[in-house]
């Protein structure tokens, strides 16, 4: 069982929010993208997925869909810098599809951590 899945593109969010999660004794392990995260999800039985909402390939908000239809169990959270419009719009979206709670990057390391154990507690 992992408690938390990192879904980023960015090699040095994953490897930060990672060492954020062992740092806290959180079980963690991280992909690329959102095909990766579906599998492990399931081959893991993750309770929480960080991902990030722009991304190559399955991106973030598609993610969160299939996660909402084949492990609504699941708790999200979602962190995103923006693409083509503010991260702010994309965060909202992600609320409105099932995220439980949304930063923007960077984010407060100690408010993602919190919001971190609240979703593995609740």
């Amino acid at each position: 069982m992992v408690d938390v899945l990192i879904v980023d593109d960015d090699e040095l969010i994953r490897e930060m929010l990672l060492e954020i999660m062992r740092v806290a004794g959180i079980k963690a392990v991280a992909t690329e993208d959102g095909t990766n995260a579906m599998k492990i999800v399931k081959d893991e039985n993750v309770r929480l997925v960080i991902t990030d909402l722009i991304m190559p390939g399955k991106e973030g908000l598609e993610t969160i869909i299939s996660l909402k239809k084949e492990t609504p169990q699941v708790k999200i959270i979602a962190i995103s810098g923006g693409g083509r419009i503010s991260p702010e719009s994309y965060l909202g979206i992600a609320r409105d599809i099932g995220a439980q709670y949304t930063f923007t990057k960077p984010f407060d390391r100690k408010k993602l951590l919190g919001a971190v154990r609240d979703c593995l507690q609740g």
